[in-house]
């Protein structure tokens, strides 16, 4: 029988998940993507280990065998689905870059699929940014295969998100190199990429990448471009900050994407222009000569042609434009102009400061008549407008178009023309007067050109604020000209589409309590008061249309007194609350019901106003007013319908604004716990160090104590050496002394002296004594003693008993004492000791010099055996 496998369900599932058998991991996988599938939300348990060991992910993305890798890479879509944002922030870091290697470049269909399914929704839980980070390395990758499967991602995510969501810079950069890739799968996915982002960008992505293709590639792709430029994706996939804003202002939302368009100026990176400008650009540009100021203009404008410019400090430049602008030469003027327009597109908003010194000299010289230079200095003109306002720029427009040439008030009308098509912020009420007065002088102007330019920019005008706007500035005119002015106002085409604000309801429409009727409740429609009223109804007054507002409050409070003075009581069981009666009918039994009574006949009491107004003829009209009291409640039903969608709209727009505070609290927490860590750690390691280092100064004060005890060791120990071998010792000088003094050959031979050899046996038992002194101090004073003495008392007991005939032979052996001595101290001079701090090897050279010594007075006493040593005498 088969062995039984054994039962693994009672490990933790964890555990499971990185088994050595792979059929136990693959179990582990589907089992953990069924429970995050049941799982009731974000928090629920089944989440906890995983979160904990973020880690292990790596492994099961990394998984050796292919079929429990799919499974594993199913259940990490299942984790991060119902996981969440906190699963997608735990687990990010380590499972990108295993699915780019495993996953996204693996040959099964399945795994290919489940893994770009897990990048699209890391990119949805949070934001692309990070993502984008990880995916970025493997486009420059050393294998193809995952390159191209890096290049299928990316395009993947932007058909998926859109390039309004996700940054496109990253590969708008990385294109020229993919196109000239030696693979010709990575050229392949590229031209997918580059076509599915000309959809979403069109033409503003081609300065980043499209002049650094071959021309082969570049027809390629113009001809694929042809073929997509009139889609308009949509993005597929929400982020989950954009889910959260998506309920009310969808169809708001999607109107303002299609309006969106991406400029090359948003996608380009900032170019410094001033480290790059020539030393020589102001000298050249103030030359005499026009050729020079034209190649000067010609270089800045080589370096100006970029779609992004860093700002800095273009104030001499622009002075130098704004002077070149009154060049004699048109070909200069030309030249600056376009650079004036590549700086003012280059730089945006960054280039408001500089408008008033530069667009008045523009303004001044469109009096040429040269097409070109016109075209120029018109094309400058509109960078700058493009670059501030109208606000910034109308000043300026309307002082010029009062100007004396006709070229230049001409050519300024038709720039106000183009900025009122073009703008999209909607002129103030002063700003419109302003145009439409100066546009209106012009419609009586001596040239056709000024007078129909004028019509235009009114009928542009028009298509802003509208007809009943501008029906002020039409009076007075006559009707050719007001033909003209609205034939222009249907064919313009105006970006500045908002209405202006409306205008706030009067105080007396916000109070409700004010509408209230005398014969029911508030908001319902009141019959038609009695015939017999006192008064009549109060609510007769909206009749008139030219005020009902005003006049409905003061008709609507409940008169307290009649015409003549009369007080007006309420009867009881008469009449609906708030309703007036006469009391002589509310005591008539029986009385018919006001509905049934015939008309009363007319009464007149006398007085002025309403009362003198007869009641029959009220009834009818009171229906009338009833319609114009429900016309006024519509109509203010639908404000409040309005303002209450307004609120909605912003309690959707505050949610999200909560929701994303509450992302970006939960990603500062998260960094605050690494920090935490990070710090945690760096302490431990800071005081690990300190430790070592306060080791290690311990260790080097010991070395250095001991490092000073050797040396003072070292020193003593010379000292005592110095003391018993140095040259000027006085037991070789004196001994040479004194047997030279006693025997008289010293230069003054005294043989007279009868004590010459008493003093000598004094001087060598003082030598004795010294030497004995130091030796006893080392521990060698016996043997010294012993080596020593004999010598002495045999020189005094001889200086004594020894006759003339001996002291010849006595003169002889103190004559080889003082040659050895001497011979002594050649060698101490050539013999040094080693300067070591080892105090052994310092005694073992000084035995040695020791033995040396005894050595050579051995040899002697060998050479000549009936004769004692010099050195032995020593």
């Amino acid at each position: 029988m088969a062995e039984e496998e054994p039962d693994y369900s009672n490990l933790p599932l964890t555990d499971r998940a990185v088994h050595k058998v792979w059929k136990v991991r693959k179990a582990a996988y589907e089992e953990a993507a069924a429970e995050f599938a049941k799982s009731p939300d974000e928090g629920a348990p089944c989440f906890r280990d995983w979160l904990m060991d973020s880690g292990l992910w790596k492994k099961i993305v990394l998984d050796s065998n292919v079929a429990a890798q799919q499974e594993g890479i199913t259940a990490l879509c299942a984790f991060l689905q119902y996981g969440g944002v906190n699963a997608c922030l735990r687990s990010r870091s380590h499972t990108i870059s295993p699915l780019v290697e495993k996953g996204l470049s693996s040959t099964r269909a399945g795994t290919k699929q489940k893994s770009l399914e897990a990048v699209l929704l890391y990119i949805e839980l949070d934001t692309p940014g990070p993502v984008l980070d990880e995916l970025a390395p493997y486009l420059s990758h050393k294998m193809p295969k995952i390159i191209a499967a890096t290049i299928a991602t990316f395009t993947s995510i932007y058909a998926t998100f859109g390039a309004r969501t996700v940054d496109p810079k990253p590969v708008l950069k990385a294109l020229p190199a993919l196109f000239g890739h030696a693979d010709k799968n990575v050229r392949a996915e590229a031209t997918k990429l580059a076509i599915e982002l000309y959809k979403w960008l069109k033409d503003a992505m081609k300065p980043m990448f499209f002049n650094d293709l071959k021309p082969v590639q570049q027809k390629e792709l113009e001809e694929a471009f042809e073929k997509v430029k009139d889609e308009s994706p949509k993005q597929e996939r929400l982020l989950r900050s954009q889910q959260a804003t998506a309920g009310g202002e969808e169809e708001q939302g999607e109107e303002e994407e299609v309006e969106a368009e991406v400029d090359a100026f948003d996608l380009a990176e900032p170019v410094d222009v001033l480290s790059k400008l020539p030393n020589e650009f102001h000298e050249m540009i103030a030359s005499t000569k026009w050729k020079d100021r034209k190649d000067a203009l010609e270089s800045l404008f080589a370096l100006l042609n970029v779609p992004r410019i860093k700002d800095g400090d273009f104030n001499e430049i622009i002075r130098a434009l704004a002077k070149s602008m009154k060049d004699a030469n048109v070909v200069v003027v030309t030249v600056a102009a376009n650079c004036v327009e590549l700086l003012a597109n280059g730089l945006r908003k960054s280039f408001g400061r500089h408008r008033s010194s530069i667009m008045t000299p523009i303004l001044e010289r469109l009096k040429e008549k040269k097409p070109t230079v016109v075209e120029a200095l018109t094309k400058a003109l509109d960078a700058i407008f493009g670059a501030t306002s109208l606000t910034d720029c109308l000043e300026d427009i309307l002082e010029y178009m009062k100007h004396k040439n006709p070229n230049v008030k001409l050519e300024t009308l038709r720039f106000l023309i183009r900025c009122l098509r073009n703008t999209r912020d909607f002129p103030s009420k002063a700003e419109s007067k302003s145009i439409a007065e100066a546009s209106g002088k012009l419609l009586s102007d001596t040239t056709a050109p000024a007078r129909d330019g004028a019509a235009e920019a009114m009928g542009t005008l028009m298509k802003i604020l509208g007809e009943r706007q501008m029906n002020p500035f039409l009076d007075g005119l006559d009707e050719i000209r007001k033909v003209k002015i609205k034939e222009f106002f249907e064919t313009a085409e105006v970006k500045a589409k908002e209405k202006p604000k409306p205008v706030a309801p009067p105080p007396a429409a916000k109070a409700p309590p004010m509408k209230k009727t005398l014969g029911g409740k508030p908001g319902l429609k009141k019959k038609a008061p009695p015939a017999t009223a006192v008064l009549p109804p109060p609510v007769e007054e909206p009749q008139r249309p030219m005020n009902p507002p005003r006049a409905i409050p003061s008709k609507l409070s409940a008169p307290k007194a009649g015409p003549g003075g009369l007080k007006l009581k309420k009867p009881s069981g008469v009449g609906g609350p708030g309703t007036l009666a006469s009391p002589k009918r509310a005591a008539a039994p029986g009385a018919p019901s006001p509905e049934e009574e015939p008309p009363a006949p007319k009464v007149a009491f006398g007085g002025r106003g309403l009362a003198s107004r007869p009641l029959a003829k009220e009834v009818a009209p009171a229906r009338v007013v009833d319609s114009g009291l429900s016309a006024l409640e519509k109509a203010e039903l639908e404000e409040l319908r309005a303002e209450k969608d307004r609120w909605a709209r912003q309690i959707q727009e505050e949610k999200a604004e909560k929701a994303k505070l509450l992302q970006e609290i939960n990603d500062l927490q998260l960094q605050n716990a690494q920090l935490i860590e990070e710090h945690t750690r760096d302490n431990l390691s800071i005081r690990a160090k300190e430790a070592q280092l306060v080791r290690a100064r311990s260790d080097a004060e010991t070395a250095e104590a001991t490092v000073h005890k050797q040396q003072r060791e070292m020193e003593r120990l010379k000292r005592e050496l110095a003391r018993a071998v140095r040259p000027t010792s006085p037991a070789p000088t004196d001994i040479s002394e004194h047997v030279y003094r006693d025997n008289g050959l010293n230069g003054s031979y005294n043989g007279g002296r009868n004590d010459s050899m008493g003093r000598s046996a004094g001087n060598r038992l003082s030598l004795a004594s010294a030497f004995s002194g130091e030796d006893k101090e080392n521990g060698y004073g016996h043997e010294r003693g012993s080596r020593m003495s004999p010598t002495l008392r045999e020189g005094t007991e001889g200086g004594r008993a020894s006759s003339a005939g001996n002291r010849a032979e006595s003169i002889e052996s103190w004559k080889r004492a003082a040659e050895v001595t001497s011979q002594l101290k050649l060698r101490i001079e050539v013999f040094e000791l080693p300067r070591t701090s080892n105090p052994f090897y310092f005694f073992y050279s000084y035995f040695y010099f020791i033995y040396l010594l005894t050595n050579d007075a051995a040899n002697e006493s060998k050479a000549r055996p009936g004769k004692k040593s010099a050195l032995v005498v020593f």
